[in-house]
């Protein structure tokens, strides 16, 4: 039942093979191949983002924002139409945006919003159960894909909450971030965007003239890179065929993309990371993976006594997009004026593994990170992974593409991802944002962590199946406690 509710809800109206030649082919652009996938029903995946507001924000200030900004975007002001010739190649069609189609403030019992103003709590549960239950509604496929869910409960962080809820067609995670971000201005100045923290350079030395042994060092380098994208590429076809995570308590059974997820986050200290980030000398994404991995060990141990078996296979499977982000500033005037700054899901996949194990040092489980994502550095697998999907679908067809890359995906225990959020606090339609705690649901995996961070924050955001783990809050409990004893030990240590 839910696979043929899938389909149906996935397959955009058709029009006319007149309406079509006239309206599709002139001003509709082909959906890419990523977003192709999205489409599928093994791929249906929706990108949720939990927003915690300081104050109310009414539908009438709420619809005047977004028009102003998010509805004028070609993605977000655009339905995916397929004509009748049979030929399945989808195309972004401009559509008038109706604001009431998509801004939905439910109705919360008088009783339910008592026992939140008393017990913030019991907010938080609401805001769980609501979100979970945004897999039974899905999006109306005759409007463009997104809504927005304003939910006037407090909660233990937030006066009110809003949920965002977009299909992943529309863009990759760190684009629509990016374009949700050119949407807020500071709260401190609302004239001005937000602003994100410098991405990290490799230095490099500077070079005059000609030397063997800069010639040597570029040999080198094209080596390492090469040695280490033909062993990932190995074991990224070995995962479409046999090569599977080790069966634990978290990784998901057949099935598992057609049921709902329970999404919880917890706030951490950024400050407290970035700390053990300069201890360390490595970046804010080497901890999070350490420290992952020492929670995904510690949760995993109490289904084995306490004693972890070696050599566990866990791995995650990341979505790396080829095409560079635009940046905010590009984004809003877009917006704005409609400028042409490129957009679209250009994606490849990269495998990586997570050292769960047994540490008695737990700065090793930071250590032993740095070397799995140093490798991944050093690799063009994503590119590999990407061309290499173009080359399936021209020669073998769109639907071994998706076979394989859904056989891919389900042989991994997770999904993970960090996000880079701003450094200063945001405003979205005149309320400032306590929080942003992204996630998604649709695709074949039991568990999702996501970190965003914002301010000094790092909110960590987990996505469920809850038949697979039924205690999400003890992970968290076990992601807050890895922090913590991973800062005490670059304490005693350094």
């Amino acid at each position: 039942m839910r696979n043929r509710l899938a389909v149906k809800m996935l397959r955009p109206p058709p029009i006319s093979p007149m309406t079509a030649a006239a309206t599709a082919e002139e001003e509709g652009e082909p959906l890419s191949p990523a977003a192709r996938l999205f489409r599928q029903p093994q791929f249906n995946c929706h990108i949720v983002t939990i927003l915690g507001f300081g104050k109310f924000i009414g539908a009438d200030e709420m619809k005047s924002g977004l028009e102003a900004t998010l509805a004028r975007h070609p993605r977000f002001s655009s339905v995916q139409v397929t004509d009748l010739s049979g030929s399945d190649k989808p195309r972004w069609v401009p559509t008038k945006v109706n604001l009431d189609d998509h801004v939905i403030y439910p109705d919360i019992s008088d009783a339910t919003t008592a026992a939140a103003a008393d017990d913030p709590v019991v907010g938080d549960r609401f805001v769980e159960d609501y979100t979970a239950g945004l897999f039974h509604s899905p999006l109306n496929p005759s409007h463009p894909l997104w809504d927005l869910h304003f939910l006037a409960i407090r909660t233990s962080e937030a006066t009110c909450v809003a949920v965002f809820r977009i299909h992943h067609s529309l863009g990759d995670g760190i684009s629509l971030m990016s374009l949700f971000l050119a949407c807020t201005r500071r709260t401190s100045d609302y004239e001005s965007l937000p602003s994100l923290p410098a991405a990290r350079r490799r230095s490099a030395a500077a070079v005059s003239g000609f030397s063997p042994w800069v010639l040597l060092s570029w040999i080198w380098t094209f080596l390492v890179y090469a040695w280490n994208t033909l062993v990932h590429a190995f074991l990224f076809v070995a995962s479409a065929f046999f090569l599977k995570d080790t069966r634990t308590r978290i990784m998901g059974s057949e099935g598992v993309e057609f049921r709902p997820k329970r999404f919880v986050h917890r706030t951490l200290s950024l400050d407290d990371i970035k700390d053990i980030k300069n201890a360390m000398g490595c970046t804010i994404n080497d901890v999070l993976v350490g420290v992952t991995s020492a929670a995904l060990s510690r949760y995993l141990s109490r289904s084995y006594d306490g004693i972890l078996p070696k050599n566990l296979r866990i791995r995650t499977s990341l979505l790396v997009n080829i095409r560079p982000t635009p940046g905010i500033n590009a984004l809003a005037e877009m917006m704005r004026k409609g400028s042409g700054a490129k957009w679209g899901n250009q994606m490849g996949y990269m495998l990586l593994r997570f050292p769960v194990m047994e540490c008695e040092d737990p700065l090793d489980y930071i250590r032993k990170g740095m070397a799995v994502v140093e490798k991944k550095k050093k690799s063009w697998e994503a590119i590999f992974t990407y061309i290499s999907s173009l080359l399936i679908v021209k020669a073998l067809g769109f639907k071994v593409a998706t076979v394989l890359c859904h056989r891919i995906v389900s042989s991994t225990s997770l999904s993970f991802s960090n996000i880079v959020g701003p450094m200063e606090e945001v405003g979205f339609c005149g309320s400032p944002l306590v929080y942003i705690a992204p996630s998604v649901y649709g695709h074949p995996q039991a568990l999702t962590i996501h970190f965003q961070s914002y301010l000094n924050k790092m909110k960590v955001v987990l996505a469920v199946d809850e038949l697979v783990i039924p205690d999400p809050h003890m992970l968290l409990d076990d992601i807050s406690h890895s922090l913590q004893i991973i800062k005490d030990q670059v304490a005693v240590t350094f």
